[in-house]
């Protein structure tokens, strides 16, 4: 006896090549995310450079973590944490918890900001990654017990919240090319 979908109509038949597909599709997030963090670490010789790694990571999250969230869940979310706080020389779980509190925002207020335009977006960002980084500079300092100066924090902040645009324009572009596949 043929099962029956919920939804009445035709549908192609799910082959190897149209799971791959949906695969990739829901993937990207990640995978971009990851890749974005990777090129952080090339030998560029920037000032500033190593900050930029927990500032492109944060502002990714931030935006798949809004417009894409079914291919950015906890788990993917912890475990581009873990990379963070490896890359970056973070004791483990400040980069996990910083992320996840970040997207659990950003799943909260999706919604409303995904309504919006992007200034709003924006601007509901900033106290986010200011938030982000006075948290990741108080566990630093109190997980390796030693003060750390706050202007290491503010710069974070500033850094985060200025590249979410210049991140923002390349992502919502690739956003709106990943449209959803059909799933069925």
């Amino acid at each position: 006896m043929a099962t029956r979908h919920r939804n009445p109509g035709i549908r192609p038949h799910p082959t190897i090549g149209r799971r791959l597909d949906y695969a990739a599709r829901a993937g990207f997030p990640a995978t971009c995310t990851v890749l974005s963090m990777l090129v952080t670490q090339a030998p560029f010789g920037i000032p500033g450079q190593a900050a930029m790694l927990p500032a492109v990571t944060l502002a990714c999250i931030w935006f798949w973590s809004l417009f894409r969230p079914a291919a950015m869940p906890p788990p993917a979310v912890f475990g581009i944490g873990v990379l963070l706080d490896l890359l970056g020389y973070l004791p483990l779980g400040v980069g996990v918890l910083t992320l996840l509190l970040a997207h659990g925002i950003a799943l909260r207020w999706r919604r409303f900001l995904g309504q919006q335009g992007f200034a709003l977006t924006w601007l509901a960002f900033l106290p986010v990654a200011a938030g982000a980084a006075v948290l990741s500079w108080a566990l630093v300092a109190l997980l390796t017990l030693r003060l750390i100066p706050p202007g290491l924090a503010v710069f974070q902040a500033v850094l985060t919240g200025a590249l979410y645009p210049v991140l923002a324009i390349p992502l919502a572009w690739a956003h709106r090319s990943i449209a959803e596949a059909d799933t069925h």
